[in-house]
């Protein structure tokens, strides 16, 4: 019991409130990650392996860029487009080679490990802060303007997507991932929507990579490993969270809104679990469990609605109603 109070008592709330700030900045450029995920696993149907793979590409591309004297905005740019140029890559060996998709995305996921090590020249590469001006930094002082712009840049993606998926393209994009037998019945090219899906989400990973190098100073070959995971764990959370609160108001912008909802509560959770002192070593044994209890909610959650028991509990409930007028 002593050694209880003890550990509580090390604990101090202010450092938890301190850290939230850097957590919420992380959140939101995950964020934009996790909206590249929402297009291809909700839009499309398609589990993209090639996020872990492209998100360090799009930080690879900003960082080196940057070093070589380009605008970080323009580095950007090249992020976005070279994560684009990556899921093009999946599309076309799923569509043209008839590699099923999560193959595709774990081949392209794999060689981009050897591109990213080509373009870097190493492991990893960094950038003097104090000489580069970025508008994205993990500078105390300048964390409430990153968050701002972050902010900023995830509602400008969420306007864009939900606008996009509104038009005659995006509904056959939709469309695509809803019924692909029945969309290429009506005339639509689903294996150009596929690529083109799977090009503008990894788009979306490839800017949030660059953004993220950005934020912390450098780009690293590993830095895009398990984003995948965290990209799932944001949709879904969201979903949940957005499911819980709003119901049968839960539409689609809603939807793209709860995205970044979902990530910025990932990464608070991962910052209450840093405060509450657990071992760095389990920090992916923490993650694989809380995208597993929020995968299963909706599970549990149907389940116990179609369970005899539930029935039988309302047929009870009908029976105690029904009496009185008996």
């Amino acid at each position: 019991m002593e050694v209880i109070l003890t550990y509580f008592a090390a604990l101090k709330p202010a450092a938890l409130l301190r850290a939230c700030p850097g957590g919420i900045a992380q959140g939101l450029i995950w964020g934009i990650m996790a909206l590249g995920v929402f297009m291809t696993f909700r839009m499309l149907n398609i589990a993209d392996m090639t996020v872990d793979g492209s998100f360090a590409t799009g930080g690879a591309v900003c960082i080196m860029l940057v070093l070589s004297g380009w605008n970080p905005q323009a580095a950007l740019l090249a992020s976005c487009l070279a994560g684009a140029l990556a899921g093009t890559v999946t599309g076309l060996l799923h569509t043209r080679l008839g590699i099923p998709d999560i193959l595709a995305g774990i081949l392209t996921q794999i060689s981009l490990y050897s591109i990213n090590l080509n373009i870097m020249g190493k492991a990893n590469q960094s950038v003097n802060v104090a000489k580069v001006s970025f508008y994205f930094t993990n500078n105390v002082r300048l964390l409430t303007r990153t968050i701002l712009i972050s902010a900023v840049c995830c509602a400008a993606m969420v306007a864009v997507i939900h606008w996009y998926l509104g038009t005659q393209h995006g509904s056959a994009l939709r469309a695509t991932g809803a019924n692909e037998k029945m969309a290429r019945a009506q005339g639509i090219n689903t294996d150009r929507m596929k690529v083109i899906g799977l090009a503008l989400g990894d788009a979306l990973v490839g800017l949030s990579g660059g953004i993220l190098s950005q934020f912390q100073g450098y780009a690293d070959v590993n830095m895009g490993r398990g984003a995948i995971v965290i990209g799932l764990a944001a949709v879904i959370i969201g979903e949940v969270l957005g499911q819980a609160f709003l119901r049968k108001r839960f539409n689609l912008l809603l939807q793209l809104v709860f995205v970044i909802v979902g990530a910025i509560v990932y990464y608070l959770v991962y910052v209450f679990v840093i405060w509450l002192k657990f071992p760095a070593d389990d920090m992916k044994l923490l993650t694989a469990v809380v995208v597993a209890i929020f995968l299963a909610v909706p599970y549990l959650k149907d389940h116990s609605k179609n369970s005899f028991r539930h029935l039988a509990k309302q047929n009870a409930k009908l029976q105690r109603e029904e009496a009185p007028h008996a």
